[in-house]
Parts: C-alpha cells; structure tokens; sequence
C-alpha cells in the first residue's frame, strides 16, 4: 500500500514536469501580435504604495513621460495606511492625485485596490481601462501606448512583462531576475503560444473597466493576483501576456527580504489552492476546458512542489538505509535515454532563457549561486504549509533609488 501511494506521487510529480517541459518549448519564439491602432483609449493608473516616499516619486516622473496623449490617462496613487511621507511627495506632482486609505483592519493590496476602484467609479470621469503597477515600478514609456492596441483588438485583461530593474544588486536580486526571466518565458509566453491563459503577476497589469465594474474586485488574499486571475477565467475571460510592454520591479537584495517575500506569496498560494482548485478541475472537466485544466494545475503548483520535496526526502532516505529499497523508484525504472535528457534539459534550460532575452553576460556568473535560490524553496514552502492560515501582509523595504534613465542606459550599455 505504501509503494503504490509513493510510486503514484512519483509518477505524478514526473508527469507535471513532463507536461510543464513540453509546454516550455512554445516559449523559445515570441509571437508579436502587430496590430496597431492610434491612441484611443483612457487609462485610469492606479499606484499601490505603502510607505514608499523613497521610491514613488521615480516612479510617477516615468508615467509623466509616456508615449501617450496626456489626456487620455490620469495617475491615482493609493497612499494605503502610510504613516511615512508618501502622499506628500504625490502632492508634489500637478495632476497626479494622492489617494489617502486608512484602514488597520484591513492590510494588503487585494483590500487597496477594492477600496480604490470604488473611489474610481465615483469619480466624474469615466476610463476605458485601469493599469496597476506598484510603487517600486519602472515603466516602459509605450507601455500604454500597447495596452491600447491589446484592447482595441478585444483582449480584456493583459499582463506585461515582469522584469527586473536591480539584477545585479547582489545574488539575491539576480537569483529573483533569473526566475522572473524563466517564468516569463517558459511558463507566461509558452502559454501565450499554446492558446492558453496567462497569469496576473501583481503589477503591470491592465483590465478593461467593465470587465471590473461587471465582476468586481473580490481578491483579497495574500495573492490577490492569482486570485483574480482565476475569477476571470472561471468565467472564460482569459488574461494575456504583451511581451514588449516592460515593467521593471524592485527585487530584494538580502536573503532575508527575499525569504520573506516568497514565504508571503507561498502561504497566498496554498490559500488560493485550497479554495479554487477543485471547482476549477471540475469545471475543467464538465466543459472539457484544457484553458481550466492548465489553470487548475498552476493554481495547484504550490502543493505540487510539496509532494516532489516528500517523495525527493524519501528517496534519500531508502538510498542511506541498508537493505532492501521500501518503495519502487520510478526514476530507477526509467530507461537512461529518457532521463538524461530530462534532467539535462532541466538544467540548461535556465541559460538558455538569458540567452534569448539577451541578458547581459556578468548576469550568467549569478546562475553559480542560483541553485542555492532554488533550494531555499523547500524550506519555505514547508513553513508556508503549516502557516498558510496567515493573512499577515509583509512590506519590502527598499534600499535606493533608481530612475528610469538608469535602467536604460544599463541595458543599452
């Protein structure tokens, strides 16, 4: 009985990386959609900030710069619980409106950003689209200018392309660059090319207004992103990726910092699964939806990457104890020529992705450590299970200022 109960998490765990590997390979090409249209469409962009008087004013003076006719956008940063001088600094910039939210109870940006729109509907303007970044943000100056053309030819929720403004900080920052880089890639772009649906990544992202005013808000975890992600495809409104609208976010820089981060986004994770992955296979299922399927899955990788840590822990367990293995080993049973090639693919596949979004050489040296990045997972995500009844919203500090100028003359040099 317990051999077959590990041998079916193996061939479980086996077959998701499988099913992930080949997905990856529709990511290798980009597909640009090139319709263009001339500016038409109003922008409502909404900044969450909390305690980034540091940061939101490079932030704004990039928005301020966009390649798109100032009338058609207006910039409301959701000065949310601050007790720092960030609506001040707001205040410094004509035309920009610092949104004042004071509400202890209620922390985090899912809370934020229901509380804004509900401001936003009020006001005497109507906008045909809401864009969200986050304070620490740099933004691509035609990034609304591509919003524009998505939306004109009918996409209603489109996520950019999550890039990283300090990879070479230190070991940490590069480490969250080169997964970023990765998941764009081989998880957001592969899919793109497959037909299925992408996700939020919590910033630089774009929603047609009565898509929100239709379903509303409602994503309050510690991943609101993902969360909303799903509403929209349970109702078969499927989020795309616009490869070239770039938005940079700040990477933490210490261990710790990033430690705290990821164990944030992994108890969100295992929230969010607990609650909508069985509705989503099911529906998935009942319509003979593979969109849902994939969605169900990727909802689910939280506990996927559990069961791979236990059956990984029980594999070097049966490999130090004397005697006869306790359990049969898939990996064993498998002929060479088809897992030398899977672990190897596994392997380069990482470089190969800088390779093709051209990442500059010095960052190649950081995939030495990058290995000790991935493995720090485990541990997190281990606490992040126990504690995934947690709702405790965690602030990333920020160490310096960099401006837009800045991360362009680093990739042009």
């Amino acid at each position: 009985m317990v051999n077959t109960i590990i041998f079916s998490m193996q061939v479980f765990i086996f077959a998701i990386g499988l099913y992930q590997m080949v997905l990856g390979f529709y990511g290798w090409r980009v597909r640009r959609r090139r319709a263009w249209h001339k500016p038409q469409k109003s922008f409502a962009v909404l900044v969450a900030a909390h305690n980034e008087e540091q940061v939101v004013g490079a932030l704004i003076e990039n928005l301020l710069m966009m390649k798109y006719p100032r009338k058609l956008f207006d910039i409301f940063v959701i000065c949310d619980n601050c007790s720092d001088g960030t609506a001040d600094v707001v205040r410094r910039y004509n035309g920009v409106h610092a949104c004042v939210r004071t509400n202890p109870a209620q922390r985090g940006k899912g809370y934020a950003i229901e509380w804004m729109l509900g401001v936003l509907w009020k006001q005497p303007r109507a906008y045909d689209a809401v864009v969200m970044f986050d304070a620490d943000n740099l933004v691509s100056t035609d990034f609304l200018q591509l919003m524009n053309n998505d939306l004109c030819n009918g996409v209603r929720v489109i996520q950019g392309y999550l890039d990283t403004k300090n990879p070479q900080d230190s070991w940490v920052s590069a480490a969250n660059g080169i997964n970023y880089w990765f998941t764009n890639r081989m998880w957001q772009v592969s899919r793109a090319n497959a037909g299925l649906a992408n996700f939020l990544g919590g910033t630089g992202m774009c929603f047609e207004s009565k898509l929100l005013q239709d379903i509303g808000w409602g994503a309050k975890s510690l991943v609101e992103d993902l969360e909303f992600t799903i509403h929209c495809i349970m109702r078969g409104v499927y989020p795309r990726i616009n490869y070239d609208a770039r938005v940079y976010d700040e990477k933490p820089i210490s261990f710790k910092a990033s430690a705290r981060q990821r164990l944030r986004w992994t108890q969100g994770h295992f929230d969010v699964a607990r609650k909508y992955f069985l509705p989503l296979l099911w529906r998935g299922i009942r319509e003979r939806s593979f969109v849902k399927l994939d969605a169900a899955f990727y909802v689910f990788n939280a506990y996927t990457f559990l069961v791979g840590l236990i059956v990984t822990v029980l594999m070097w367990i049966v490999m130090v104890l004397p005697g006869e293995p306790l359990f049969d080993s898939l990996y064993e049973l498998m002929p060479y020529w088809v897992m030398v090639p899977y672990v190897a693919y596994s392997i380069i596949q990482f470089p190969l992705v800088m390779m093709l979004e051209r990442v500059k050489s010095k960052s190649y040296l950081y995939l030495l450590l990058f290995p000790v990045y991935l493995l720090s997972w485990a541990p997190i995500t281990v606490y992040a299970f126990f504690t995934q009844n947690n709702k405790q919203w965690s602030h990333t500090e920020h160490t310096r200022v960099i401006r837009f100028e800045e991360v362009q003359s680093k990739q042009a040099g």
